[in-house]
């Protein structure tokens, strides 16, 4: 009997550096590298959404951040690598979220998310990706939980060209996409009920 074949999962990553060249954006190369079979991660740049302001928003999305939007309601899941910024998340990141998290039609709420972290430092920008699951736990998402994917002493597991050439980090975001993957086809089949 032949094996039934995955329903395709659509991720929408994103990167809360700007930085040519980013770990974290880096990371969620890997990530598309290592995607199980069925899974595609296209990665979304937010450098074009402009800085929040709610008298913009109230005379009319701007057509970058409604592109943004459109982007994350047609994904089917969201993850997210990002490095910590004064113990919290990067003004980049936080006000594409925040573009994102107006209504009508806020595209977060039970949509499964998945989150990142790497840093120089021991941490693996840890108090970011705290504070990324307290903004989106806020509004309703499905979070994929522990064991989290925190990647500290990013020189060490990155070669010269940006991939990620430290096998056991490898193997543990492979793990990590593989419950992002379970998750959201929980949460489709939950949805389609």
């Amino acid at each position: 009997m032949a094996e039934k074949t995955a329903t395709p999962i659509k991720v929408l990553a994103l990167s809360g550096s700007l930085r040519r060249a980013s770990y974290n954006t880096a990371l969620l190369r890997a990530a598309a590298e290592l995607a199980p079979a069925g899974m595609t991660i296209e990665i979304y740049d937010l450098a074009d959404i402009p800085m929040y302001n709610d008298d913009v928003r109230l005379a009319g999305f701007p057509p970058e951040t409604e592109r943004f939007r459109d982007a994350l309601r047609q994904a089917d899941a969201v993850l997210i690598a990002s490095p910590e910024y004064n113990r919290s998340v990067p003004g980049v990141l936080k006000n594409a979220i925040d573009w994102a998290s107006r209504k009508p039609d806020q595209p977060f709420a039970g949509k499964p998310i998945a989150i990142m972290g790497v840093s120089n430092g021991a941490l693996g920008a840890a108090f970011a990706n705290h504070h990324l699951r307290q903004i989106f736990v806020f509004m309703d998402a499905v979070m994929v939980n522990g064991p989290e994917v925190m990647v500290g002493g990013a020189k060490e597991r990155f070669d010269e060209q940006g991939r990620l050439t430290h096998q056991a980090t490898r193997d543990f975001v492979g793990a990590h996409l593989e419950r992002l993957a379970r998750l959201t086809r929980q949460t489709k089949a939950a949805q389609a009920e």
